[in-house]
Formats: structure tokens, C-alpha cells, sequence
């Protein structure tokens, strides 16, 4: 090194021993002869296995095929089946991520913590690839637990993501932020789902397989959070509002929850708070309801929200869909906000193992949101009546219906 300038190995090397002190491993020791270890190598220069692993197309499948899959004769051998497809996608869908984040700008990439979402994607990327094949059930016990230990490395990532591009988002070219967290965010829930899908086949509850509800009932899923979010505002404001539920209140299909509750509490997060925020004075009982439509057909169904808290003003409409872009600074006084007025602990709450800590402020509740329900092959629209109130619109395709809409 001459002078102050730093090499680009040296600066991941910096990196590297930063991200090392902060990653926390999960990965039973047992399973392994030795402990890999991955440095700054692993981030900026060639590998030829994540390379070539890389080059190939992901190959994804339907809900459907997971619930008609799910069984079994003998009532092991889908069990096997499963492990061994995700022996040979886990490897793709990772190695996928890596060279994504390998075209990030190098400023970017430099970040700390998006380097340490980096390396997690490299170092679960060579645990997976490296790992036997899976001919047999004490084969598939053993990847079973590193699976289940790797989605536990990952539970915080979305949360460091935010963190990582809330300053770096700057160094990114227009448009090109939304594109790679969607990718991101839309693989990271796939991958999820498979791997929970997989681990949930070894219990057995009634009307589940897997992790799919073969018999949901949207209303209780709905009103569940419902109360859920409304609880916490109770405690939060000392008031909230009531939650009224209408139209198809009977309808139940086969559907895969765990989206759900993330969607959910962020949607009754965000009514409920511009709710109180803009009724401040007003006791709870006189606080504007929210009215919840449900809507079933064979194609897909519909949760509309709708509230009263003044709807999002004209100059705020066309950027309420983008990644770090909030409103929660622009109510209240900042006494109020230490006294914990905008419920900002509401996602981690609700999900706490998809996002550790505070979301609310980092202004990736509603895109996350609709980068999810685009995935399931639906959308998140949000319909505002300024000086009235809100009315959002989520749309799911079901996982059975007479065409094919979802590829995971």
C-alpha cells in the first residue's frame, strides 16, 4: 500500500474482519468435519463453484406442486423428494443473490452491513453446496438442521439491508435500488418458503401440509392480526380503533399463511396509526372504524383496508411505494415521539424472525409489502382519498386455481 491509498483487497479485507465480529453462526458443529471459513476472497474475487452454480436457471414450482407433493404413500419418502430438490436449488437461488450483489456499485458494496448480507449469502452458498448428496433419512436429518440454522442466520437481513442503504442508496443509479431489493427481497421469501416448507413436513397438524393451510379461513387470518395490531395500539396510544369485517366473511381455500403475516399487521400498522394520528383528541370510542372488505373468486381474493386518518397527501402519493421513504416524522412534536407514538416497534413485534428490530422509519413496511404480494403473483395498490382517509387494496392469486399464477 503506498501512501493512503487502499487496495480493493484490503478494503474488503477491512470489511471482512468488521462483518466477522458481528456474524453469529448457528450451523450445529457437529455436522461438519471442519468449520469452513470464508474471507474477503469469497466477496470480490472469482469462485468457480458459485460461478457455475450461478449460470444455471433457478427451477421453481408451484404452490400446487408443494401441496399435492406433500404426501406420500409410505408417509417419509416425500420427505426425502423434498430435501433432495433443495439440495440442488439452494445452491442457485444463493449463488443468484452473490452475483447480484457483486454488481452493486463498489461504494455500496463496501457498506458494512451490506457486506455482511453479502458474505451470509456466500458462506450459506458453500455450507449448501459442499454438502453430500442426500440418499438417505439420516442424510436429510443432518441438512434438515442446516437449513433450519442458516434461516436463522438470515432472520435479520431485511432489517440490515435497510440499515446498509439507508446512507449507500445515494452512490445507486435511479431506479436500480427498487430493482435489487425487489430481486432480493422476492428471492429471500422464496427461499424461505421452500426451506419452511420442507421442515414443516416433519410435523404433522391437522390441515396442513407443510406450511400450507389446505383449509384457510381468510376472515380469521384477517381478523387475527386485526386484534393483534389493535392490542398493541391500545398500549401504545391508550386508544384504538374498531376493525369491521365484511363481505365474503366465509370463505376458506388452501393458501400459504407465513406472507400474510408479514402483509397484514404492516397494513393495520399503518391504518391505525394515521387513524389516531389524525384524531388525536378524540376518545376511543369515537375514533373512525376501519372497515376490512373481503372479496373470493376462482382466480384470486382481495383484502381491501380502509380508514379514515386523512389519506396521503398529493406529494407524497407517487414515492409511498419506494424503499426508505417515509412519513413518520411529519405529525407530531418530538416529545411525542419519545413517548412512543408511532408504534414504531409494530413489525418486529409481529415478525420476529423475518425482521429484528425496528422497522418503522426505515420506510420499508409497504415496499417490502408489495415486492411480497407481486411474488404471489398479486399486488399491493393504495388508494388515497386526501382530507377523508386511505383505502388499500391486496390481491393474492390462489395456489389452486384453474390456471397456474405462481411459480416459488
Amino acid at each position: 500500500m503506498k501512501g493512503l491509498s487502499l487496495t480493493r483487497l484490503e478494503v474488503s479485507a477491512t470489511l471482512w474482519n468488521s462483518v466477522k465480529r458481528r456474524m453469529v453462526s448457528n450451523i450445529p458443529p457437529e455436522l461438519f468435519d471442519k468449520r469452513t471459513k470464508y474471507g474477503p476472497k469469497s466477496t470480490w474475487f472469482n469462485d468457480p463453484a458459485l460461478d457455475e452454480a450461478a449460470a444455471k436457471q433457478q427451477v421453481r414450482i408451484s404452490p400446487s406442486t408443494l401441496l399435492y407433493s406433500g404426501k406420500s404413500s409410505d408417509g417419509k419418502s416425500h420427505i426425502l423428494t423434498s430435501a433432495q430438490y433443495l439440495h440442488r436449488e439452494l445452491p442457485v437461488r444463493l449463488a443468484h443473490r452473490v452475483a447480484d450483489f457483486r454488481q452493486l456499485p463498489f461504494v455500496v458494496g463496501c457498506d458494512e452491513s451490506i457486506a455482511e448480507v453479502h458474505e451470509l449469502y456466500v458462506r450459506a452458498f458453500h455450507i449448501l453446496n459442499k454438502f453430500s448428496p442426500i440418499e438417505n433419512f439420516d442424510g436429510e436429518q443432518k441438512y434438515s438442521k442446516v437449513v433450519s440454522a442458516l434461516l436463522d442466520d438470515f432472520r435479520n437481513v431485511v432489517t440490515t439491508l435497510a440499515e446498509g442503504f439507508k446512507d449507500s442508496r445515494k452512490y445507486m443509479p435511479n431506479g436500480s435500488l427498487k430493482e435489487f431489493l425487489d430481486r432480493t427481497l422476492k428471492s429471500r421469501l422464496g427461499i424461505r418458503l421452500l426451506a419452511e416448507q420442507h421442515l414443516a413436513l416433519h410435523e404433522d397438524r391437522p390441515n396442513f401440509i407443510g406450511i400450507i393451510n389446505i383449509n384457510m379461513n381468510l376472515r380469521k387470518t384477517v381478523e387475527r392480526w386485526a386484534e393483534f395490531t389493535r392490542d398493541l395500539c391500545l398500549n401504545k396510544y391508550g386508544k384504538a380503533p374498531q376493525v369491521k369485517i365484511s363481505g365474503h366473511v366465509s370463505a376458506t381455500f388452501p393458501y400459504i399463511v407465513q406472507p400474510l403475516d408479514y402483509i397484514l399487521p404492516e397494513l393495520f400498522k399503518n391504518a391505525m396509526r394515521a387513524t389516531v394520528e389524525h384524531h388525536w383528541n378524540e376518545e376511543g370510542e369515537t375514533l373512525p372504524s376501519i372497515h376490512v372488505t373481503l372479496a373470493n373468486n376462482d382466480i384470486d381474493f382481495v383484502v381491501r383496508i380502509s380508514d379514515r386518518g386523512c389519506g396521503v397527501e398529493h406529494q407524497h402519493l407517487p414515492h409511498i411505494m419506494d424503499y426508505h421513504y417515509t412519513t413518520a416524522s411529519l405529525f407530531y412534536s418530538d416529545s411525542r415521539k419519545e413517548d412512543g407514538g408511532y408504534m414504531d416497534d409494530f413489525v418486529s413485534l409481529t415478525n420476529p424472525g423475518a425482521t429484528r428490530g425496528p422497522m418503522h422509519g426505515y420506510g420499508f413496511g409497504l415496499p417490502t409489502s408489495r415486492a411480497y404480494a407481486e411474488f404471489l403473483g398479486g399486488s399491493l395498490k393504495l388508494e388515497s382519498l386526501q382530507g377523508v382517509g386511505t383505502d388499500v387494496y391486496l390481491r393474492l392469486s390462489h395456489i389452486d386455481g384453474p390456471k397456474e399464477s405462481i411459480r416459488i
